[in-house]
C-alpha cells in the first residue's frame, strides 16, 4: 500500500521535527558525559516517566502482542503483564537507592558495591555484554518490526528500511544525547498513542468485524477473549500465568523490566532531580505501560484473527512480501492498510516515532556503557569531556550498524523475546538482593551471568541437536532459573566476601532498609530511613491499582459492566490507600 503525498508530508514533518530537536540540543549535550548521558540530572519526573513509556512503545511491541493474542488469546499477555510486579518493586524499593548512588550508569554500581579485581572485571565485561550484545538484540527485534511494517505499508524491502530508519534515528541520537531523546519522546508518546487508537478504531470498522459488539460475539474469538487462562488445564495455565507470576518476574533479566531496576530505567532514575522525582517517574511509567496502552493493540490483534484467520490469508493479501517474515506478528501492520489516507500518514509517523524513541534510548544507553564503563575505565581516563562525548557518538553509530545487521537474520519478535528471557533466567534474584544482603559479591554475579548464558545456549542450540525432544519455553525457563540460582548461591558462600571498607562505604551512601547488613557493617542511627512495611504495602497497592485498571478496561470493552465497575471501585480504594501510605516510604 503506497502512501499519498498528504501521508508523506505528515511522516516527513515528524522526521524533520526530530532532527531539529537533535540540532537544538547538540551543543548542550556536547558539554560532557553528564549532559550527554544524564541531562545534567535536571529532568522532571513527568518527562522521565513519559520517556520510559515511549521507549517501551516500540514498533515490535504491538507486533509481539498480536503474536501472543493470535497464538493463544488475550491471556497470553501475562508473559509480560507479570513484569508489573517487578516494576512496582522498583518504584517503592529501588528508585531512591539508584538516585542515592550518584552513578553515571547502573554498571558503575559494581565498583561501588563490590571490591577487587572481580568487581573491575564485572564492570568492564557487563558493559560490553549488556551495552553491545543484549542491546543489539533488543534493537534488532525493534528493527525487524520496522522491516515488516514498511514491507506491508510501503512495499519497501528490508535493506532500504534498515538503511533509512537507522540513519535518521542515529542522526539525532548522536547529536543530542539524552536531552534530545527525552524531549522527542514526549512528542513521540502522544503521536504513538493517537496512532494506536486510530488503528484500533479502523480495525473495528471493518465489515468482517462489525464493530466492538461484532468482535466480541464472533465465533472465531470464543476461546481468545479471556483475561485469565483456563485453570482446568494446568498445561495451559502453568506457562501463561503461574510461572510468570511465581517465577519469571523476580528471576529473569529483561530490558525495561529488570528486577531492582537497571538499563535505561536506571538511567532515567539517575537523571532525576532527586529521589522523589525518580520514584514518581517510575510510578508513572508502570501505570502508563501496563494500564494505559495495551488494549488498542489487543483490539487490533483480535480483529486480525477475523480478517486474517491464518498466515495464508496474510500471504494472499500481500503476495510480494518476503516469505521469511510472514509470521503471526505481521498481522498488526497488515491491519493498518485499512486506515484512510491522511490519517494513515499519522499512523505511519506514530510507528516511526515508536521505532525512533526505542532505538534512540537504546543507542544512548548502550553508548553510556561503552564510554563510561569500558573506554574511560579501561582504555583512557585522562581525556577531556568533549573527547568522551565524541567517543559516545561514534559508539552510537556502531551500535545501530550492528543492530540493523542482526535484524536481517531474525524472523519474529516472540522468538527473540523468549531467547532474551532464557539468557537472563536465574539472574534476577541477585539484582533484588544485592542492595539488602551484604554477602552477595562480584563472584555471585559473574557465576550467574556465565551459567545462565550457557544454559540458554544449551537449550536453544544443543538440546535438540543431541536428539532430545524440544522443551516448552516455560520448562526451559524454570530449569534455567533453578540451575543458575543454585549455582550462584553456592558460589556466594564459598568465595570471599566483599571488603568491609567497601561494604561500609556502600551502606553509608545508600542507607538500605532491612537487617541484611547488620553482621557486616557498623550501622548508624540515621543510616536507614523509611518504613519497610509501608514500602511493602505500597508495592501491593500499586499492583492492585494497575491490574485493576487493566482488567477493568477489558471488562468494559467486553460489555461486562458489573465486573468493570467492581474493578474501578478497587482502583479508587487502592489508589487512596497508596496515596496516604506513600509518605511513610521515605523519599527525599
Amino acid at each position: 500500500m503506497q502512501l499519498t503525498n498528504v501521508d508523506w508530508i505528515v511522516v516527513l514533518s515528524y522526521g524533520l521535527v526530530a532532527l531539529v530537536v537533535g540540532i537544538v540540543f547538540a551543543r548542550r549535550a556536547g558539554k560532557g558525559t553528564g549532559e550527554f548521558f544524564l541531562s545534567g540530572r535536571k529532568l522532571p519526573w513527568w518527562l522521565l516517566g513519559t520517556s520510559m513509556v515511549a521507549t517501551t512503545f516500540s514498533t515490535d511491541t504491538p507486533n509481539l502482542v498480536t503474536d501472543l493474542v493470535r497464538s493463544g488469546g488475550v491471556s497470553q499477555n501475562w508473559v509480560w503483564w507479570a513484569f508489573l510486579i517487578t516494576g512496582m518493586c522498583t518504584v517503592f524499593f529501588y528508585a531512591k537507592l539508584w538516585r542515592r548512588s550518584g552513578a553515571l550508569t547502573d554498571i558503575g554500581f559494581y565498583e561501588l558495591r563490590y571490591s577487587g579485581r572481580p568487581a573491575t572485571f564485572l564492570r568492564g565485561f557487563r558493559a560490553l555484554y549488556l551495552g553491545v550484545f543484549f542491546n543489539v538484540m533488543i534493537m534488532a527485534t525493534v528493527t525487524l518490526a520496522a522491516i515488516k511494517i514498511s514491507g506491508v505499508l510501503l512495499g519497501v524491502n528490508k535493506y532500504w528500511t534498515v538503511l533509512f530508519a537507522g540513519t535518521v534515528t542515529v542522526a539525532y541520537s548522536a547529536l543530542s544525547g539524552l536531552w534530545g531523546v527525552v524531549v522527542t519522546d514526549l512528542l513521540l508518546f502522544v503521536i504513538a498513542m493517537v496512532g494506536s487508537l486510530a488503528a484500533a478504531y479502523y480495525a473495528l470498522a471493518q465489515p468482517e468485524v462489525g464493530g466492538l459488539a461484532g468482535m466480541i460475539s464472533h465465533p472465531s474469538l470464543t476461546d481468545k477473549l479471556s483475561l485469565l487462562p483456563d485453570f482446568s488445564d494446568w498445561r495451559t495455565a502453568l506457562p501463561i500465568l503461574i510461572i510468570p507470576i511465581a517465577v519469571q518476574w523476580w528471576s529473569t533479566w529483561y530490558p525495561g523490566a529488570e528486577p531492582g531496576g537497571g538499563g535505561y530505567v536506571a538511567q532515567r532514575m539517575l537523571a532525576a532531580r532527586n529521589e522523589k522525582e525518580a520514584m514518581r517517574a517510575t510510578l508513572w511509567f508502570n501505570i502508563a505501560h501496563y494500564a494505559l496502552r495495551p488494549w488498542p493493540w489487543i483490539i487490533v490483534a483480535l480483529c486480525s484473527l477475523i480478517v486474517y484467520p491464518n498466515l495464508d490469508a496474510i500471504t494472499a493479501r500481500f503476495p510480494t512480501l518476503d516469505p521469511s517474515i510472514v509470521r503471526h506478528d505481521l498481522a498488526y501492520p497488515a491491519m493498518l492498510v485499512f486506515i484512510p489516507h491522511g490519517l494513515l500518514g499519522l499512523v505511519v509517523a506514530s510507528l516511526a516515532a515508536a521505532y525512533m524513541s526505542t532505538i534512540s534510548t537504546h543507542l544512548n544507553w548502550g553508548a553510556s556503557y561503552i564510554v563510561e564503563d569500558f573506554y574511560r575505565r579501561f582504555i583512557t581516563a585522562d581525556q577531556s569531556e568533549r573527547h568522551y562525548v565524541a567517543v559516545g557518538r561514534v559508539s552510537t553509530v556502531l551500535l545501530i550498524v550492528l543492530a540493523c545487521a542482526v535484524s536481517l537474520w531474525l524472523e519474529n519478535a516472540k522468538s527473540a523475546f523468549e531467547i532474551l528471557l532464557q539468557i537472563g533466567a536465574g539472574t534476577g534474584l541477585i539484582f533484588l538482593l544485592r542492595w539488602f544482603w551484604w554477602r552477595i559479591n562480584a563472584w555471585s554475579e559473574i557465576s550467574a551471568m556465565v551459567v545462565s548464558f550457557l544454559v540458554a545456549v544449551y537449550f536453544q542450540f544443543v538440546h535438540t541437536a543431541l536428539g532430545f525432544e524440544p522443551l516448552h519455553p516455560s520448562l526451559m525457563l524454570v530449569a534455567g532459573v533453578a540451575i543458575t540460582t543454585t549455582t550462584w548461591l553456592v558460589v556466594t558462600m564459598v568465595t570471599p566476601p566483599t571488603e568491609t571498607a567497601t561494604l561500609q562505604a556502600f551502606y553509608d551512601k545508600i542507607r538500605p532498609m532491612g537487617a541484611g547488613w547488620r553482621s557486616a557493617v557498623q550501622a548508624r542511627p540515621d543510616s536507614a530511613d523509611g518504613s519497610l512495611g509501608a514500602a511493602l504495602l505500597c508495592w501491593f497497592l500499586g499492583c492492585v491499582v494497575v491490574y485493576g485498571a487493566l482488567f477493568g478496561t477489558g471488562y468494559f470493552i467486553y460489555g461486562e459492566t458489573a465486573w468493570g465497575t467492581a474493578c474501578a471501585i478497587l482502583v479508587v480504594v487502592a489508589g487512596f490507600g497508596l496515596f496516604n501510605t506513600l509518605p511513610k516510604v521515605g523519599f527525599k
